[in-house]
């Protein structure tokens, strides 16, 4: 989840939009500043401002902050001038992922990558027995089995607090062999359920991020407990605490990026949340077969909202259409996005949750095949703060 939709960041996390650069040195502090400058100026200007510097120059922090300027200046400036949903679109796409989100392959990746879970989730409900006319008629069936449900009291919400617990405990010790060694802070992490005063304000669940010193904490909201089965909380711990967002924001924060790079990086956070959790599905997290297709469903959530934003922003499908295709593939909505709220979201950000779902997709065919590489790659994605996915290189 977006830190604008799942609460504050706290901590060390306020210093990943607060730049410092008169604390640098030579040319790091001078580029600091004249990116601080294109902030304020008109794209062809803030363009002419960054033109004089040299990549090799600097370090590599300031060289992604300036790479990922220019490149989404450039898309800003192309925008302007773009003709044709296509051609806005896709731009849209490149400004918040990279050069080589092209609409074309962003379209393909995410029709492959919805046929490969359907396909996936289909054999795991044969072996569970589940029938159904469709994937989402099944995954309803799945969400009533009582089996998987905890009970709407304050009893089942502390059984779903402690089961993430366990999947929290269970991540740990694979995380040296996937992401390398971590700062001690983001391992200092836990989750908690919203408490009666949150609930009763109407909070959501959010997270406070950890620092040194300070525990990092996801709030999960479970205010409708029933309405999240056991199955599919483990992807939660996995996108929310490690490997996903307990990771990839605190190491960020040290990192410092320029926040015109967190504009034109923008679905890196969001999209590196989903790849850890694809990362626990091939690392052999989920075992159970229902934790799978738990998996399985927020993967298709995710895809499944990404093909609806190409739908309706490229090929002008009307968005009751999109959402009976998304209820089509889920039956059962995200906890935290009914399918019609989802739906007008998607129309009021085009190309943003494309975006998001087609980086994992990305990230996943650019990792080493070999696992013993992963650390270091990994490391390499994390180490200085969010990329576009023109600057990650395959190892």
């Amino acid at each position: 989840m977006t830190p604008s939709r799942r609460g504050v960041l706290t901590g060390i996390g306020a210093a990943a939009v607060t730049p410092a650069f008169a604390a640098m040195q030579g040319g790091d502090a001078e580029i600091g500043l004249a990116l601080d400058a294109a902030m304020a100026l008109p794209v062809d200007d803030a363009l002419s401002r960054l033109a004089p510097f040299r990549l090799e120059d600097v370090g590599p922090g300031r060289r992604l902050d300036l790479q990922a300027a220019r490149a989404g200046l450039a898309i800003d400036r192309a925008l302007t001038a773009a003709r044709g949903e296509a051609a806005s679109f896709s731009l849209r796409l490149q400004r918040i992922v990279g050069n080589d989100a092209t609409l074309d392959r962003v379209a393909r990746d995410l029709g492959d990558a919805h046929r490969g879970a359907t396909a996936a989730a289909d054999r795991l409900f044969q072996r569970l027995g589940i029938a159904g006319r469709s994937s989402g008629a099944r995954f309803e069936a799945l969400w009533r089995d009582p089996r998987w449900l905890f009970a709407g009291d304050d009893a089942g919400r502390a059984s779903a607090v402690t089961a993430m617990r366990t999947t929290l405990a269970a991540i740990r010790p694979r995380l040296p062999h996937v992401l390398g060694p971590l700062p001690p802070e983001c391992l200092a992490v836990d989750v908690r359920a919203l408490d009666a005063a949150e609930i009763a304000s109407g909070k959501g669940g959010y997270r406070i991020l950890p620092s040194v010193g300070s525990q990092g904490l996801y709030v999960v909201d479970l205010k409708e407990v029933r309405r999240r089965p056991r199955f599919t909380l483990p992807s939660v711990v996995a996108h929310e605490l490690l490997p996903g967002h307990m990771a990839q924001m605190p190491l960020e924060a040290l990192a410092r990026p320029h926040p015109l790079r967190l504009r034109y990086a923008a679905a890196f956070s969001e999209g590196w949340g989903i790849y850890a959790e694809r990362l626990m599905a091939i690392d052999g997290l989920y075992t159970r077969p229902e934790d799978m297709l738990g998996h399985l469903h927020w993967m298709l959530f995710r895809i499944a909202r990404g093909l609806a934003d190409i739908a309706i922003h490229v090929r002008g499908i009307a968005p009751d259409q999109a959402e009976a295709a998304m209820r089509e593939t889920l039956g059962e909505p995200a906890y935290f996005a009914p399918f019609a709220g989802d739906v007008a979201r998607i129309v009021a950000e085009p190309a943003t949750r494309a975006g998001e779902a087609w980086l994992p997709l990305r990230l996943d065919r650019t990792r080493p095949t070999s696992r013993t590489g992963w650390p270091a790659w990994h490391a390499g994605l994390l180490r200085h703060g969010r990329l576009r996915t023109d600057m990650i290189r395959s190892r």
